[in-house]
């Protein structure tokens, strides 16, 4: 029997970052960060969270980093503006289209995590945080797994934004390549 206490507030947040560069190993770097619903905590990352984890993978890669991610209102705040811009010899951004988690790799990574999760009984957010890392290890040990999330640009799963994506893409690897 496992005891479960009925206080539903708090939360658990993950950031990732699924890097990517070809002939090289696939890296999937993220924080997991645990809400508890006091008042006045935020209910999901920070910019200095996003910072933070941003730093570390440049720091660990030893290389410039190309941030391709989604427009969350956190990713496009003064803030963020300010530190992407604070370092322009080793941080490019490119937003995705609106809508896109197809081109977004750590999208795939957060499905499968989340596998299985709905009809997990924990007794606190604490035990919560703990089985996604262990979900997201393996990921990390295995980065065939990184590669296969990666985007297809060729077929996206609305034909009708083909060429948006595509505009995207050609965008990144063009970046990518300099």
């Amino acid at each position: 029997m496992v005891r479960v206490s009925g206080k539903g507030s708090g939360r658990v947040s993950v950031a990732g970052l699924a890097c990517l560069k070809p002939g090289s190993r696939s890296r999937l770097f993220y924080r997991v960060r645990v809400h508890r619903g006091r008042m006045g905590e935020r209910r999901s990352m920070s910019e200095a969270d996003y910072a933070g984890l941003i730093t570390a993978a440049h720091q660990q890669l030893q290389a410039p980093v190309i941030l391709v991610w989604d427009r969350l209102n956190t990713h496009i705040s003064a803030v963020m503006r300010a530190f992407i811009t604070s370092h322009p010899g080793w941080l490019t951004e490119v937003r995705l289209p609106a809508y896109a988690p197809e081109l977004n790799a750590a999208e795939g990574a957060w499905a499968n995590m989340k596998n299985g999760l709905g009809n997990l009984a924990v007794r606190d957010m604490d035990q919560l945080a703990a089985i996604m890392k262990n979900r997201l290890k393996p990921i990390q040990y295995r980065p065939a797994i990184i590669t296969d999330f990666s985007p297809r640009p060729a077929s996206p799963s609305n034909p009708s934004r083909r060429k948006e994506v595509q505009t995207c893409y050609r965008h990144v690897y063009l970046t990518r390549d300099r």
